[in-house]
Formats: structure tokens, C-alpha cells, sequence
């Protein structure tokens, strides 16, 4: 045991985790010859089309020093922080952690977030600097920033260039050197903790775990203690490229169990496994219950599909444990579900997967967040969809959620980002310098006005220098109005949002102007409005496909001509009250990108 080294890798977005973990894999020969590739470690398509990371990766390396043999747990993780809570489970399941800086971006909000999580983990921290073999890399003023950031020794900042393959020995050595060896108890009663799951179509659920106390092998009678359920290990192994069966998998070790599994809801990230004969009493704490922030609704475009749909989201929550969704209704849309997410990276990145893995063709609605209603006799209702309001005179007041933001910029761009976050209702805290032109801008933020384009705005008025990072701090009282859509009188609830009564009308007017683009035109007229209760706010109106019914008449009597108008008119009268107007899913997705 003393000659395992568990660590993770954690940085921004961006600052090349991928690429190192690449060279580690190849110096220490673990994937060798057609096997190598770049970003190895990602396997899902998704990631190497968009160059991120969506999954924490676990993958076992050997590392020979000094005539003994080591063995190296890594789990490479993401850097957005939609999936920040991949890197808490990483986290969970290490005992040390490179810490790596882009030489040319420096230190970002994201790399400062994933630092305390690791500090509160007490987590060993290698501080790793990365392409330096970057024309526009400044070393020297980046480690400033790191040294300011950790309080550590100049000399034991390890620069490295993850495309050149410099300096990944020092990184080798310094892993078996500072991370301590796992702690825990061979002879002691089993302990696993569970931190991430797969579902294969042919061997059921894997669970990856890390083995806290004692030992689990092949053909053990084990338990899972939150679900209570019992099952035989048929299989047990470490992380390879490729899983690789062995006899037993030893304390501190990293590993995978297969045991028939069929259904999602037995296994549980964070859970503990133990033995059935000799069972542990204690569980390893776990991770917190991840809190969604953006909710947004999604519904099979066939309606047969509801029941795919479930097993599609319920093998997707395996695989990535922050989604969150419960079955709810829509009078235009039917039947569907109620999703959590973390972020609208993260629910793109759904919507695709779902698409990719499962062929599941969706419709989602508006994204919104939830909010605490309050009604006269003072009790409180959490509401995740403006159609769950209640009536507007029952209700007291209304508390929406604010988040606690941190902008990391060039003092160029100031100015910009000020005034996008006061349009957003933003409440500025304190600005510090960091070091030289960086400066830090803590704001305090309501979520529901960053959701929907706030960080694509951010990154194009900064030219891609800004990083942005966040947490929820508390929910405040706030002036809020239900607005909804009304095409021909029918409100769509799937188009209705909750917004700030200061921007009702100019959001209301830019809705209607761009469903006005969208749908299309039909054979009567179709009046699109905004309102907010009984009072209309703005109005668009499409303008019927008009066919020229007096073509054929030609001379004689004006009455002729006026009696065939009289009635196309009457024809368009009955088609407007039984007409329907369909809204396409163009229309959803283009009301998230209004400005």
C-alpha cells in the first residue's frame, strides 16, 4: 500500500490537463503505439469535437524510481465549471493534486475554485506551470501568481509543456515524492466508496470505487449500505485503458465492480460498499447532494416516447450524477420531464447526449430557475416553472436566488464587464488587484439573469481574457412578474418566463418580434402578444397568406368582386377559431439567444 499514489489533475478551461495527462500515460508506457492518441483519456466524441472535458477519467499507471515500483491512480478531470462537481468526486477519491497554470493565461477563477475544493480535501497540491514552450508564455510573472496563491517555494514549481513533453519526469517523481500513500486498514472490516458509474448494455452497471479499509475480491457477497441491497462481485479490477479483471483489488487501491446490476436506482455515487459476513457500521461520508441550478423542460417530440425517454435520462444520471429530473405536463407539449442542471454548457451537453447515445429527438423548453413564493399566511412554495405560480393575489412576495461571482480579467476590459453585470441587476462587492494588470471583481448576482447568454456575452466583450466562476449565496426578495406568450389568445406555457418587472416590456416586445421571424405564416391572421395577467404588454402580428379569390373576374359588375371577398372573409373567420398554431422548436432555442 505504501507504494500507491492516488492524484487528480485539476486547472481552468483550457489550460492543457488533457495533453499532460496524455505524456504521463505515454512516459510511464500505460498506453503505447496505435493506442495513443491526443486527449486519450476522452472517449465520449462530444469531447474531442468541443476539446473540453465532460467526464472525470480514472486510469492506472506503474512508475519504476529509484528500483521500486509505484503505482499511480490518476483521475483527469474537467475544467468547466458546469462540471465542477465531477472534480469534487475526483477529489474525493485522491490524496494529492497537480495543480496546473496556463504559463501565457495564468491564474483563473475556475483554477482558484478548484483549489479550495482541494485544500478543504487536504489534498498534497503540486503546483505544475504548463506550456512554456509558448512564444507568448511569461513564466516568471506566473509564478508570482501561483506563489502569492499557494504561499509555496519558488523551486518547487514544476514548469512543463505538455506538447513538447517537458519536464513530465519532474512531475513523475514529484507525485511518488509529496503525495502521501493512502491511508486505511487491510485487516479492517471493507469500506469502498462508489464515485462514478457506467451503464454497459451487456454487463449491467459498473461502479468505479476507491477502497478506503480492507480488501474486495472476486466471488465476495458485498452490500451496498444506502440502497441495502446484496450482490456477488463476478467481477473485480483496476483501470486501464481497457477495464482489466484481477483477483482482488487492495486497500487505497482505485477500482471497478460488476455484479449484474440492472437497474439505476441501486447505485448511488457516494455510496459505500461493504461485506455481507463482516459488514462495516460507519460510512465513508460521501459527497454533498449536488443543488441544480437551471431548470428547463424536456419533452419527446413523439409523444410514444415518453417511457424511452425515462430509461434514456435514468442511464444518463449514472453516468453523470448532477442531472436531476422529475415527469411533469405542458398542455402544448404533453408529457415530459422537469430537468436540473448545472449550467446551459451542461444542458446543451444533455440535449446532445441524448441525441448521440440514445437517438431521443427532444424539445426543451425556456431555461429558468426556482424561486421561493411566499403566500399570505406566510408559507413557502419552491417553484421551478412560472406555470406552477400561484394565483398573482395569494402570493406575498416572491424570493429569487443570487449567486456570489468572481470575474478574473485584464483591467482593459473593466469597463465592459462593469456595465454587462449592472444591466444584469449585478451588486458590485470589491475589486482587488491580483498581480501587475489582473484584477478580481466579486459581484453579487441574481441567477436567473446569468443563465440564459451571460457568459457567452462575457467571453466576447473580453475577447476570451475574462474567467468566470460562481456559487450560490442566498435568495432576496425581488420584484418578479409572470409574462406569458399568447399566440391568438392561447398562452404557450412552455414560452412563459419570470422576469424582472423593470424588463417585462422591452423583453416582451424583442419575444414577439422574433416569434414574428419564426413561425410561419398560415392562412389567416395570427396575433402574437405578451401579457402579464390580464394586461397586454406588446404585440406582433403575422399577416395572413392571402389568396387573390377576384383573379377570374374580369370587367362587369364591382359586386361580383365584393360578394367572393365577403366570402374568403367568412372562410378565414371559421378557420381562425378552429386553426391551430404550431410553434417550432427553432423558437424555443432561439428565445435563449434574444440578445
Amino acid at each position: 500500500m505504501k507504494n500507491i499514489r492516488n492524484f487528480c489533475i485539476i486547472a481552468h478551461i483550457d489550460h492543457g490537463k488533457s495533453t499532460l495527462a496524455d505524456r504521463l500515460l505515454e512516459y510511464t508506457k500505460t498506453v503505447e503505439g496505435k493506442a495513443m492518441q491526443a486527449q486519450v483519456l476522452d472517449d465520449m466524441d462530444l469531447e474531442r469535437e468541443r476539446g473540453i472535458t465532460i467526464k472525470s477519467h480514472a486510469i492506472q499507471m506503474k512508475y519504476s524510481l529509484n528500483g521500486e515500483d509505484y503505482i499511480l491512480n490518476l483521475i483527469d478531470t474537467p475544467g468547466h465549471v458546469d462540471f465542477s462537481y465531477e472534480v469534487s468526486r475526483s477529489i474525493a477519491a485522491c490524496e494529492g493534486a497537480l495543480l496546473i497554470v496556463d504559463a501565457a493565461q495564468g491564474i483563473q477563477a475556475q483554477t482558484i475554485s478548484n483549489l479550495y475544493m482541494a485544500i478543504e480535501n487536504d489534498l498534497e497540491i503540486i503546483p505544475v506551470l504548463n506550456k512554456i514552450d509558448l512564444p507568448s508564455a511569461m513564466p516568471d510573472e506566473v509564478e508570482d501568481q501561483i506563489i502569492e496563491l499557494l504561499g509555496c517555494k519558488r523551486t518547487e514549481i514544476i514548469r512543463a509543456s505538455g506538447k513538447t513533453g517537458e519536464g513530465v519526469y519532474d512531475i513523475l517523481e514529484a507525485i511518488v515524492n509529496v503525495v502521501p500513500a493512502p491511508k486505511g486498514d487491510p485487516e479492517a472490516p471493507l469500506q469502498c466508496l462508489i464515485f462514478d458509474s457506467v451503464f454497459n448494455s451487456f454487463r449491467g452497471i459498473i461502479a468505479y470505487f476507491k477502497v478506503v479499509n480492507g480488501v474486495i475480491r472476486k466471488g465476495d457477497r458485498v452490500k451496498f449500505i444506502a440502497t441495502e441491497k446484496e450482490y456477488n462481485a463476478d467481477e473485480v479490477g483496476i483501470l486501464k485503458l481497457e477495464m482489466s479483471p484481477c483477483a482482488e483489488v487492495g486497500t487505497g487501491d482505485v477500482g471497478y465492480i460488476i455484479s449484474g446490476i440492472k437497474t439505476s436506482k441501486e447505485v448511488k455515487v457516494g455510496d459505500t460498499i461493504t461485506h455481507v459476513k463482516n459488514p462495516s457500521l460507519t460510512v465513508i461520508d460521501g459527497f454533498e447532494e449536488v443543488k441544480p441550478m437551471v431548470f428547463a423542460g424536456v419533452y419527446p417530440i413523439v409523444s410514444e416516447d415518453f417511457e424511452n425517454l425515462r430509461a434514456s435520462l435514468e442511464k444518463l444520471q449514472l453516468n453523470d450524477a448532477s442531472l436531476t429530473f422529475q415527469p411533469e405536463s405542458s398542455a402544448a407539449l404533453g408529457f415530459g420531464f422537469r430537468c436540473g442542471f448545472l449550467g446551459l454548457l451542461h444542458m446543451e451537453i444533455i440535449q446532445e447526449r441524448l441525441d448521440r447515445e440514445f437517438n431521443m429527438d427532444v424539445i426543451t423548453t425556456v431555461p429558468n430557475v426556482s424561486y421561493k413564493v411566499y403566500d399570505r399566511k406566510g408559507n413557502c412554495l419552491e417553484v421551478h416553472n412560472p406555470s406552477g405560480l400561484p394565483d398573482p393575489t395569494m402570493i406575498d412576495r416572491i424570493e429569487e436566488p443570487y449567486i456570489r461571482a468572481s470575474v478574473i480579467t485584464n483591467t482593459d476590459y473593466i469597463g465592459p464587464i462593469m456595465s454587462l453585470c449592472l444591466g444584469k441587476r449585478g451588486i458590485l462587492l470589491k475589486q482587488e488587484y491580483i498581480s501587475g494588470n489582473r484584477i478580481e471583481i466579486h459581484y453579487d448576482i441574481p441567477l436567473g439573469e446569468i443563465v440564459i447568454d451571460f457568459y457567452d456575452r462575457l467571453k466576447s466583450i473580453s475577447k476570451g481574457y475574462a474567467s468566470f466562476d460562481y456559487h450560490l449565496h442566498d435568495f432576496r426578495e425581488s420584484r418578479l412578474a409572470k409574462m406569458d406568450i399568447l399566440l391568438n389568445g392561447e398562452p404557450v406555457d412552455a414560452l412563459s418566463t419570470l422576469t424582472h418587472v423593470d424588463n417585462c416590456v422591452s423583453f416582451g416586445r424583442r419575444m414577439c418580434e422574433k416569434l414574428k421571424e419564426l413561425i410561419p405564416r398560415q392562412q389567416f391572421d395570427i396575433a402574437i402578444q405578451a401579457a402579464i395577467g390580464a394586461k397586454v404588454i406588446a404585440r406582433e402580428t403575422i399577416k395572413a397568406v392571402r389568396k387573390d379569390v377576384t383573379a377570374k373576374c374580369y370587367g362587369g359588375d364591382i359586386s361580383r368582386k365584393r360578394k367572393l371577398l365577403e366570402k374568403q372573409k367568412e372562410g378565414k373567420k371559421k378557420m381562425k377559431q378552429i386553426g391551430s398554431v404550431e410553434v417550432p422548436q427553432k423558437a424555443f432555442l432561439a428565445v435563449l439567444k434574444l440578445d
